[in-house]
Parts: C-alpha cells; sequence; structure tokens
C-alpha cells in the first residue's frame, strides 16, 4: 500500500504574496474556497505572513474578518498561518501578553495551525508563541528557517529540530524560503531530524525560484518526510513554489500518493489562471529559473523589494552589485537566514552600502540587529561593525532574550487604539494597531468603506497614482527611504543616484 504523503496548499497566502506583492483581494479567493476545502488538503495556508499587513496598508480589509470568511467558507480543512515568533506579524518584537493574546484571538477567530518561526533561527523567540498555542488547544508547528552558510550544517538544524520538540511542538518545519535546499541536503536532513526526533511530524516548505526544489520534495519523501508545501500551478513557480499537480502527478509508481482530488486542483488552476492576470501590475519580474539565488541567497520577495527601492533611486542597473553586496553585509552579522524581517535589513543596507558607501549610513534595525535586539546571530559578528552600530543606536549590546527587556504595554496599546477614530473597541483591533500603529490608524477610519480590490489596469482608477508609480520607477526626487520598519525612529533620507 502506497503511503500517504500530506498537502499543505498555499495559493490563499504566500503563493500570492511570492508573484503578486500579497496584493489579492478576498473577493478574488472567497469563489473557490468550497473546491479548496474538499480537495482533501491537510491544511490550507490562508493568513499570517505579509497578509495582516496587505489587508490593511493597501486592500482596507480587516484581516480578522478575513480569516473570520475563511473558516466560515472552508470548514473541514484547518487553516493554517505564518506567525513571526515573538513579531507576530509586525517588525519588532512585542511583549509576552501581546503575543499570547493574539494567538488567542486568532485561535477564536479560525485559526487551526501555527508555523512559527523567528528570522535568526533564536528559539528564545519562540517560547512564548508555542505555549500560547498549545493552550489553545491548537497546532504548534516550530520552524527552522533554512539557510546555507560555513556554520549552518545537517547537526545544526537536527539540534534545533529536538530542542523545538523538547519545547512541545506538534511538527517540525523545514522553511526554505530562498529555494536554497538542494535533493541531497533536503534528503540528510529530514532523515536527520527524524531519527533524532521519533514520532515527531515533519513538513518541508520550498519556493521553486533555482528550479531544483521539486526534486528535494521528492528526495524528502524518500527520507520519511509527512507533509509537503505546494501551489496550485497557476499559483506557482517563479519566486513561488512547486505546483501542486506536478507533485501529484510526479508521485506516480513510486509507493507514495496523496489525498488531494487532482480534478479539484485543476479547478482551482482554472479559476487562479483567470484571477491573476489582473494583478499584472504587480506581479514579479522573476519568472524564471535564478541559480545565482545559490550565491546570494536572495528570497523572491526580498528580490522584488530590492529591485523597487533602486528603481525608485533611478539606479536599477546596479542591482547586481546589491546582490554581491548582500552576502558580505550577511556575513557581518553572523550569517543570519535571509528571511522577514532580516532578510528586508539586511537587503536594505546592501542598498545603502553601494549608493552610499560602506556602512556609511546604518538603518536602526541593522543597527538593532548587530546589537542583538532581535536575538542571538546564528555566528560570530563583525566587531567592527557592532562598534558601529553602538554609535549609531546609542545603546549597549545585549544578550538576553530581547522580549525580557519590554515592559507590560497591553493597557497602553488599548488606550492608545481606542482613542482612533473608527476603532471598534475589539481586542482584535487592538491587536491591529499594535502591529501597524500608524497605518491601522488610516484603516480604522476608512473600514467602513469595505475591501478595495486592485486587481485591475491602473488606468481604471483602482490603484492611485503613487502606488502606480512605485511600480513604475517613476519616484525620481529625494525621498524618505522604507528602511525603518514599524514602530521604529529611524529614518533616512536618500537622494537619486546620478550616474
Amino acid at each position: 500500500m502506497d503511503k500517504i504523503i500530506d498537502i499543505t496548499e498555499l495559493a490563499l497566502r504566500d503563493a500570492h504574496q511570492s508573484l503578486i506583492a500579497t496584493r489579492l483581494g478576498i473577493e478574488d479567493m472567497t469563489g473557490i474556497c468550497e473546491e479548496l476545502d474538499n480537495a482533501g488538503y491537510w491544511s490550507i495556508e490562508c493568513w499570517g505572513g505579509a497578509t495582516f499587513d496587505s489587508c490593511i496598508r493597501y486592500l482596507n480589509e480587516d484581516p480578522w474578518e478575513r480569516l473570520r470568511t475563511f473558516k466560515k467558507l472552508m470548514p473541514k480543512t484547518k487553516l493554517q498561518m505564518l506567525l513571526r515568533g515573538q513579531n507576530l506579524l509586525g517588525y519588532r518584537h512585542y511583549q509576552d501578553e501581546v503575543v499570547e493574546r493574539f494567538v488567542d484571538k486568532s485561535a477564536e477567530n479560525g485559526m487551526d495551525v501555527y508555523r512559527i518561526f523567528d528570522a535568526l533561527n533564536d528559539l528564545r523567540n519562540l517560547e512564548t508563541s508555542i505555549k500560547a498555542v498549545k493552550k489553545a488547544g491548537k497546532h504548534a508547528q516550530g520552524t527552522i528557517s533554512y539557510t546555507v552558510s560555513p556554520i549552518h550544517t545537517t547537526a545544526l538544524f537536527v539540534d534545533q529540530a529536538k530542542r523545538l520538540q523538547d519545547m512541545g511542538v506538534d511538527s517540525i518545519c523545514i522553511k526554505d524560503m530562498a529555494a536554497l535546499i538542494k535533493p541531497q541536503p533536503a534528503y540528510d536532513l529530514v532523515k536527520g531530524i527524524k531519527e533524532a526526533c521519533p514520532g515527531l511530524r515533519v513538513q518541508l516548505h520550498a519556493h521553486s525560484t533555482t528550479g531544483v526544489t521539486l526534486v528535494s520534495l521528492m528526495k524528502a519523501i524518500e527520507a520519511g518526510v509527512d507533509c509537503v508545501d505546494t501551489a496550485v500551478s497557476s499559483m506557482s513557480l517563479g519566486p513561488g513554489h512547486n505546483p501542486t499537480e506536478s507533485l501529484i502527478e510526479m508521485l506516480e509508481g513510486t509507493g507514495y500518493t496523496t489525498k488531494v482530488d487532482l480534478d479539484r486542483v485543476l479547478k482551482a488552476k482554472l479559476y487562479f489562471s483567470k484571477t491573476l492576470g489582473r494583478y499584472k501590475q504587480f506581479l514579479s519580474a522573476v519568472t524564471g529559473v535564478e541559480t545565482e539565488i545559490f550565491k546570494s541567497q536572495i528570497p523572491g520577495g526580498m528580490l522584488s523589494n530590492l529591485e523597487s527601492q533602486l528603481n525608485q533611486q533611478g539606479a536599477g542597473d546596479r542591482l547586481t552589485e546589491v546582490l554581491e553586496e548582500v552576502p558580505r553585509v550577511r556575513k557581518d552579522t553572523g550569517y543570519v537566514p535571509l528571511v522577514t524581517p532580516s532578510s528586508q535589513i539586511v537587503g536594505t543596507q546592501a542598498v545603502l552600502n553601494v549608493l552610499m558607501g560602506k556602512y556609511k549610513v546604518l538603518t536602526g534595525e541593522f543597527a538593532d540587529i548587530m546589537l542583538g535586539y532581535y536575538g542571538a546571530s546564528p555566528g560570530d559578528k563583525n566587531m567592527e561593525i557592532v562598534a558601529k552600530a553602538q554609535d549609531h543606536a546609542k545603546k549597549e549590546p545585549i544578550t538576553c532574550r530581547p522580549a525580557d527587556l519590554l515592559d507590560p504595554e497591553w493597557a497602553k496599546l488599548r488606550a492608545e487604539a481606542e482613542a482612533l477614530e473608527g476603532n471598534d473597541g475589539s481586542d482584535e483591533d487592538v491587536l491591529t494597531y499594535a502591529m501597524f500603529p500608524q497605518v491601522a490608524a488610516k484603516f480604522f477610519a476608512t473600514r467602513a468603506e469595505g475591501p478595495m480590490n486592485l486587481g485591475k489596469d491602473p488606468e481604471e482608477g483602482a490603484v492611485d497614482a503613487a502606488t502606480a508609480a512605485e511600480h513604475q520607477g517613476k519616484i525620481t526626487g529625494p525621498i524618505t527611504y522604507a528602511v525603518t520598519l514599524e514602530g521604529q525612529k529611524h529614518k533616512v533620507v536618500v537622494a537619486p543616484y546620478k550616474k
């Protein structure tokens, strides 16, 4: 009898986050939910990651209502989200009570599986989230952010899996955000975790950008992986993921199979193929195979962000220089994995190094990474840059869990949120405000107007002029760079690059 391999479908979250900058509106997802719910997936990822931010920043959509809608339309299948550990869905660390309340409210609104990761693989930053998920009676999936460096070995990752098991997780996810995991390492890592953590469920998430990871999924299956992530083919490839249909067909005659109904998947393929074209202004320019990523290790979403930053400065022709600078900056940080938010922080610093000179300008977030305020780096940092960070940030390095330095903040967040026009007084609104204070204030004021669908041509008025200019690289004047992350004070004004 063939062994069943479970599948997590990504079309409703990471697929469109990777391909169209998370702009897919809720009305373009609800029409296919019934087919997806009946297709036989182990879970459907539909929330978390950048969706929360995009809902309130671009789509005038309440992310909590999106979650409730999915739960109503897909009652048979476990709903899954991506949670950034102590960062939740924002870009800073939150005090433990805020983390606990977020997990409790998301569970109450319909979330079942929490894929919990930390950008630096500092497992201290996962402890509170894991405990909160277990307390809520939901599935806690501890995550290893996969990366390649002189210090990242199979043994290191297996040790992390064992520590996560000791923390009480229900499963382990190997999260390969940049399509770096080659077939043999995938086999070795899955086999290593299975042997070291008997009985623990293991899942592999991999992007497709380098062109090798469909083979990696097969090798992981041969090594004993329990579940793999894929996306309906019309929402796959490029900086996205491997196609669900291809995975199903690949297993024929191998001794492995899935429970997923291919006919229903093909209906979803047709549905999204008609939908995706209407978002063409947001489509990633990366459509083929990019094996260069094995050197730069840049995830697809980060690549499009770097392109946008350089185009805004009239320096689009300097992308190659930035791609060469990213690994050098990453080495200086102690080889942090490149995943949100570390990917954006390292990438932006690389842009500034190229445009302004080597570490002539530091962002507040980069200084915080160097000083330990995001957690412990995997390897040794460049102490010369640590000294620059100290001088920039006017504070000392830390070695404790960053959240241990935070004072209770829930009462303050509630008072600030309730003072905003349009706030409904719910814990959900307080949490929305906590994630993105400035954006939430604007969203609360316009929420009654309802969701805005961006899946139309700019000429039809669905995209404002500033957004259209951003995507076409037409901003030419000095701008305050989007280098600061929510809640931080540091901003950098950069003039256009002159050849």
